[in-house]
């Protein structure tokens, strides 16, 4: 009997939609027992958001400050596990909160370690480098990571920030204003995540997880658009400056998150738009390095 851990933290209930979808194959084969671990913070998120709680939870988010988060059942911890999908959200172009403190646990210790791991994020659209700061987290635990699966929204980047913001602050996945598609990843999609299952099922039955990454890879696993890679990384260098800021200046953090409100207004509306303008002007001279960047990003 081979033994799989799902572990998740869903908000809008989104992502273990997801995680339902993708292990449909798995749970219906009789050799497979699939368990559930669902993080929980001691003091939960919000969901809607509100403003004040949004943008608060951005310093330690950026930085990895972890929060307290409930045990996992022991019937969990005392298991030895053959495979550990992980489900994640990406906040602030890292890991969300919960499931940072969970890979910063001794529980993830316990669970991790020596234990063959496929990440699965579900995003707005950038993923590339809170996938790196998730996959430092793993090998820090002594996992092994053997897959990893991006599931975004596909709409147009600045399509995808109204809708998105209206759902997380509305709580309804809708058509923001009567006219824009709808937020998230779509429903296709996700209902069409089975197939991934399937493959890792084929691959956890084989008893060998070589080639796995690759033939997630060539059913539409990753994702991979360079120009949002490249803001990725270039956001990254700024929130890195303001969320030492806000934690070094615990007296003005209210003043200083309202700053932070304002240049993430403009980074988006402004700076993103004119970034996206120079990458496709650049694009026929950096094709070599994107190329090089696609093949890694879309690995292990």
């Amino acid at each position: 009997m081979k033994k799989v851990l799902v572990i998740y933290y869903s908000q809008s209930g989104q992502l273990q939609s997801i995680a339902d979808r993708m292990t449909s194959p798995l749970k219906s084969r009789q050799d497979i027992q699939i368990d559930e671990y669902r993080i929980e913070p001691k003091n939960d998120f919000p969901f809607p958001w509100d403003n004040s709680s949004f943008f608060g939870v951005f310093p330690e988010t950026f930085a990895q400050i972890p929060i307290d988060i409930l045990p996992p059942p022991l019937t969990i911890l005392e298991q030895k596990y053959d495979l550990v999908l992980l489900y994640y959200q990406v906040w602030y172009l890292s890991p969300s909160l919960p499931v940072m403190s969970f890979l910063k646990s001794d529980y993830a210790s316990k669970i991790l370690q020596n234990t063959p791991i496929v990440t699965i994020s579900g995003s707005r659209n950038m993923w590339a480098y809170a996938q790196e700061k998730v996959k430092s987290l793993i090998q820090k635990k002594e996992g092994f990571l053997i897959g990893n699966i991006a599931l975004t929204d596909r709409n147009i980047n600045l399509v995808s920030v109204v809708t998105v913001v209206d759902w997380m602050f509305s709580g309804q996945k809708r058509k923001a204003y009567g006219i824009f598609p709808l937020p998230g990843v779509s429903d296709k999609e996700i209902d069409e995540s089975s197939k991934f299952g399937e493959i890792i099922a084929k691959h956890l039955e084989n008893k060998s997880f070589n080639g796995l990454q690759t033939e997630l890879v060539k059913n539409g696993a990753v994702e991979f658009r360079w120009f949002l890679v490249s803001m990725d990384k270039k956001a990254n260098k700024l929130f890195a400056i303001w969320s030492k800021l806000i934690l070094k200046n615990s007296k003005k953090r209210p003043f200083l998150l309202k700053c932070f409100k304002v240049y993430l207004f403009c980074a988006i509306w402004i700076l993103s738009p004119i970034v996206h303008l120079i990458e496709w002007i650049t694009y026929p001279l950096r094709y070599r390095s994107i190329q090089n960047q696609k093949k890694y990003f879309q690995g292990i």
